[in-house]
């Protein structure tokens, strides 16, 4: 900390100042709904209505924390309904709005699923491959 500026570090400066305005818009987008969770979570509500633990159960590796809070802000942006069900104890079911749908297209072509972990596998084959030849 110097004199002239005592709370040197504390500011926060404004992302992606350097972009375009179409950029920057984009990159908005990308940060709320690009992290690993909340594709996965997009895409896993993609087939239909799930209640928390079903949602946390299919996704498998993700705490009970980061599912909340993770649902809350897709919630907060409009892509998730969140709908409790007056039983006991209280059900909490999930579901995409309609801008949630119109997201899981090209939110799905980021999501790992069972064809990524082949064609991994299958593409570690041919790379060892590549450098014989026959």
């Amino acid at each position: 900390m110097t004199a002239e500026n005592p709370q040197e570090g504390t500011f926060l400066k404004p992302r992606n100042t350097h972009l375009p305005s179409d950029c920057r818009a984009i990159s908005d987008v990308l940060s709320r709904v690009g992290d690993k969770w909340s594709v996965l979570v997009v895409t896993t509500l993609g087939s239909g209505t799930k209640r928390f633990n079903e949602l946390r159960r299919e996704i498998g590796g993700i705490s009970q924390r980061m599912l909340t809070l993770t649902l809350r802000g897709l919630e907060r942006d409009g892509l998730v309904t969140r709908k409790v069900i007056p039983t006991s104890p209280l059900g909490v079911e999930y579901d995409l709005t309609p801008l949630g749908r119109d997201l899981l297209q090209p939110v799905s072509a980021l999501a790992p699923g069972p064809s990524a972990t082949r064609g991994e596998s299958s593409r570690r084959g041919s790379d060892s491959m590549a450098g014989k030849r026959p």
